[in-house]
Order: C-alpha cells, then structure tokens, then sequence
C-alpha cells in the first residue's frame, strides 16, 4: 500500500455508505459468481448484532466488512469485499487485522466463508492463519460449495481478553 495516502476504518451505519457498498459488492466476484444481484447483496447488511466497517482511503470508500457479534458463530467476519481498483495494495490485509483485533475482544474464534472458486482470497485466508474446518455444500447458491475457516486463540468456555498474547 502507498505510504502517502492514509487509510481509515470505521464503523458506519450511513445507508447511503451502505448502498455504496452493496454496489461495490454486487459488481465484484465472489459475488458476481454467485449471481447476487444489488438488492441480494444490500439484504446482506440487515439485522441484529452486525457491525458493518468501511475502509476508506482520500475520502473513498475502498472496501469494507460485515461481523456479527452474536450467536454460536460469534466472531463470523460475514463479509469482507475489496473494491476492484484497491485490491492487492493491502487493504484486505489491513482489515482482517481489524477484523482480528475487534473480535478477539468478546470471542477467542474468528470465523470466515469463502467460496471454493475464490482462489486469491482463500491463499489470503491461510496465510493470514485461518485453518479448513468444514465445506458447506449449496449455503449461498445451488452448486456451489462455501469453505468454513477459523482462526483460534483457544476455547469460548473461560475466555477472557486478557487471555490474548500480545505480538510484537
């Protein structure tokens, strides 16, 4: 990433930045695969307990997640889209570690699905620490298969923040 131009991550509940986002997501792969069209993909960002980040650069949104923060898969980073012109400048590395830091506040697990035919992002995924912990046969569309990712600090029972190492 270019050192020049400063990159911030914030937490949005602006439904223009939102249908910004749906725009960006319905007209990027994994998505335009899986035949998500604007309305499917704006869907994405409704109900309880998510929290939605866009990442931003001179005033532009570039990219941004959806995590949920409750339920057996507490932890789940949803979402995560890169605009097209941001991707491989370091924007996805820069929001998972956000994604990581966030989560790790309330759940030892961070959780990812990545479409088996989403070759660049699942080498990010595994370079990045996750681990294969299950395939989802048909969980976003007909013939298609969703690969199941975790990354762990230990055990939900007994977590605590205090439990993270801290890295250097």
């Amino acid at each position: 990433m270019e050192k020049e131009k400063k990159v911030l991550i914030r937490l949005t509940t602006d439904q223009q930045e939102i249908e910004v986002c749906s725009q960006m997501m319905s007209v990027t792969d994994p998505w335009i695969t899986l035949e998500m069209n604007y309305e499917q993909c704006l869907k994405a960002f409704e109900g309880d307990y998510k929290e939605i980040y866009v990442v931003e650069t001179e005033n532009i949104i570039a990219g941004f997640v959806i995590i949920q923060t409750c339920g057996t898969f507490s932890g789940y980073i949803q979402t995560i889209c890169i605009d097209e012109a941001y991707r491989g400048k370091g924007f996805g590395k820069k929001l998972l570690q956000f994604c990581e830091e966030r989560i790790l506040k309330f759940s030892p697990n961070v959780f990812i699905c990545v479409s088996s035919f989403n070759k660049g992002a699942i080498k990010l995924y595994y370079e990045f620490g996750f681990k294969l912990i299950g395939e989802l046969d048909n969980f976003v569309q007909k013939g298609f298969i969703e690969l199941l990712l975790r990354k762990t600090v230990g055990p939900r029972v007994g977590y605590s923040v205090s439990q993270i190492k801290s890295t250097p």
